[in-house]
């Protein structure tokens, strides 16, 4: 009786192994929202969950069997083949449910941190474009031209390893099905942007750097004018002390 009863429980543990492996490995998932691929990996969580509590049940039922068999061996050898089997069957599925587990963690966290780089470089788009504001309507001083400069300047020094994440984590999902139409959308909408702003943020910082040359060398011509004046406010000066007649001068002086 015992030994039928081991039988029945063998019998039943290799149902319940064939039903986990159709419910969580059999299944086709697709991924199409971050809300679906979050819920397969709750699901796998759990299926890893249920499927290593039965190991507790598993070692149980072996060690009843293994004594059957050491007590009657006549009948217990076949209870001991059969036992192989399901061990070997529990092995297997737990270590396919971990593999899949563990790919649908890694999946998602693929996922979370190609978000991750996205707000890192939407902030940073969001300063370009604040910088790129700045540089309008600046007023006519050499400092307040050069601070403009230096300060969009210092925004677009902003590495690309943000972007080379971002592209390589976005592709990596891509080429696995998962998230393919929201991610091609992110990315889409991302790089468009990115590449309006960087084309209008260098377009400007050319026109400011030559703006700036140019005041410096008006800025300079003033310069050499102002010492030019001071010299020949001087020179008038010194002939008006020594009362010499105006047409005595040279004409530049006069």
């Amino acid at each position: 009786e015992k030994a039928v009863n081991l039988k029945k429980d063998l019998a039943e543990m290799q149902e319940w192994m064939t039903q986990a492996e159709e419910e969580y490995l059999e299944k086709d998932f697709e991924y199409k929202s971050p809300e679906e691929l979050e819920n397969a990996v709750e699901e796998m969580k759990r299926a890893k969950e249920d499927v290593l509590q039965k190991e507790v049940r598993v070692k149980i039922l072996k060690d009843n069997i293994k004594m059957l068999a050491t007590k009657v061996p006549s009948g217990g050898q076949d209870l001991m083949t059969e036992l192989n089997v399901v061990l070997e069957n529990y092995q297997l599925l737990c270590n396919r449910i971990r593999g899949k587990c563990h790919t649908l963690e890694e999946v998602w966290s693929c996922w979370i941190e190609l978000l991750q780089y996205l707000d890192l470089e939407t902030a940073w788009l969001n300063t370009l474009e604040e910088r790129v504001q700045m540089t309008e309507n600046l007023s006519d001083k050499l400092d307040a031209v050069n601070d403009a400069l230096e300060s969009l300047e210092s925004v677009l020094r902003h590495p690309a390893d943000n972007r080379t994440q971002i592209r390589e984590l976005g592709q990596t999902l891509i080429d696995g099905g998962i998230l393919d139409d929201i991610i091609s959308e992110k990315l889409e909408a991302f790089n468009a942007r990115y590449e309006e702003l960087s084309h209008l943020a260098v377009s400007r910082q050319i026109a400011l750097e030559q703006q700036l040359q140019t005041m410096r060398e008006t800025d300079h011509m003033l310069q050499v004018l102002q010492e030019n004046l001071v010299e020949l406010d001087r020179q008038l000066t010194s002939y008006l002390t020594d009362r010499v007649d105006a047409f005595q001068m040279p004409q530049e002086a006069q």
